[in-house]
């Protein structure tokens, strides 16, 4: 439902791209499912969600990300959650009894006139780095996935976006580039029809300029060393 123009989830799913976002599956026994599972696993890290997000608008009415995190919480299971959604601040009372939990914005611009394009299903940015401080405030580690970084990122602004979310609380920043799978760069091109200059640079930096993101790994972890900044590499 967040609509991202840029979504790998067709390509890792196997899914053809025109039938992606027709409907959303919800999976309501899985609350039940994941608390017979956890009766015989060993504890480890739980990724909440590597594919598609946990906390799309649906989940205001199914709830079903809360009813998992409270039976992870019932075995303590790490619980690292990665969202373009502020809904997740509805869970934090959960999130704080955990041992181990972490909570991953997703981040690609600092532009929101950009980002309501590519992801107009999205959470605003403000409202994802209020969330973000939210969380930091009550004591959850927390980290941005700088990714995939907009071809539209100069240098020039790698300052600020680090400044940004060191004021946030984040510890760690994790950065990709924008990696065009099949199919990806034919919608991506088809929804930036309505904004030809935003197009030209994304053409310019993935087409032309090879060296487009090498420099801007290159900026940021310079950067993020001046601030003490941790940053990993996604990929």
């Amino acid at each position: 439902m967040h609509n991202c123009a840029y979504c790998y989830a067709p390509n890792a799913l196997r899914i053809p791209r025109q039938d992606w976002g027709q409907r959303v599956e919800v999976k309501k026994n899985i609350p039940v499912v994941l608390a017979k599972e956890l009766k015989t696993k060993k504890p480890g890290i739980v990724g909440i969600s590597t594919v598609t997000d946990p906390y799309q608008p649906v989940e205001q009415r199914y709830r079903l990300t809360r009813f998992c995190l409270e039976q992870l919480l019932r075995y303590d299971f790490p619980a690292h959650i990665q969202t373009k959604s502020a809904l997740i601040i509805r869970d934090i009372d959960l999130l704080s009894q955990f041992s181990d939990a972490q909570v991953m914005f997703s981040i690609g611009t600092l532009h929101d006139t950009e980002r309501r394009l590519l992801e107009p299903g999205a959470s605003s940015l403000q409202d994802r780095f209020a969330a973000l401080k939210k969380c930091s405030e009550a004591g959850l580690r927390t980290a941005v996935f700088f990714g995939p970084i907009y071809p539209t990122t100069t240098k020039a602004e790698i300052s600020t976006i680090l400044d940004t979310i060191k004021d946030l609380g984040v510890q760690e920043l994790w950065i990709d580039m924008l990696r065009l799978r099949p199919g990806i760069w034919e919608n991506v091109e088809k929804t930036l029809q309505q904004n030809q200059d935003i197009l030209h640079r994304f053409s310019l930096h993935l087409s032309e300029q090879k060296n487009y993101y090498k420099e801007l790994r290159d900026e940021l972890q310079k950067k993020a060393k001046e601030r003490n900044l941790m940053i990993i590499d996604a990929f």
